[in-house]
């Protein structure tokens, strides 16, 4: 480790540091090109559009507008269960260029209420905001209504025994 320091030290401006800083300067069209044919998140299937499963991608479907890996602003409505325990939450991006370089702390998730009125208020804050793009808004809503009725459980219904005779 001694060497390594010392080389370091001679040279005042060394090339991994050049490609550190150059690393988060690369355009969102350029990272598209790369991983639109193969990236570990595509997932196909016969007669069916070409998926993704990456987190943050809100339709799911493999295409530049809904990549979270290669825009710069991502919204995402998606749900989690805990047990009983339904919640709805709203993935957004970080708004520091320095965590887009960490994929474990890229996104962040956040959580939206239940109540319909409340939540929508909660997107359009988001969106209207710097983490997400405006054009998803509507995309975005919809998906919450889906995911909201995705909760209703079905009334049992038990026949009386007594009554109808």
């Amino acid at each position: 480790w001694l060497k390594r320091k010392a080389t370091r030290a001679l040279h005042p401006d060394p090339c991994w540091k050049r490609a550190e800083h150059c690393r988060g300067a690369m355009s969102s069209t350029l990272i598209w090109e790369c991983i639109k044919g193969n990236s570990s998140f595509i997932r196909k299937s016969t007669n069916m559009p070409i998926m993704s499963a990456e987190k943050g991608n809100l339709c799911g479907l493999n295409s530049f507008k809904f990549s979270a890996l290669a825009n710069s602003k991502v919204c995402d409505v998606s749900s989690t269960r805990k047990g009983s325990n339904e919640k709805i939450i709203l993935t957004t991006r970080h708004s520091k260029a320095s965590r887009a370089a960490r994929p474990g702390s890229m996104l962040l998730q956040s959580g939206l209420k239940k109540q319909t009125k409340k939540a929508l208020a909660q997107l359009k804050k988001a969106t209207e905001g710097s983490f997400c793009r405006r054009d998803l808004l509507e995309l975005a809503e919809k998906k919450y209504q889906k995911v909201k009725t995705s909760f209703k459980k079905k009334k049992l219904v038990f026949k009386s025994r007594r009554a109808g005779k």
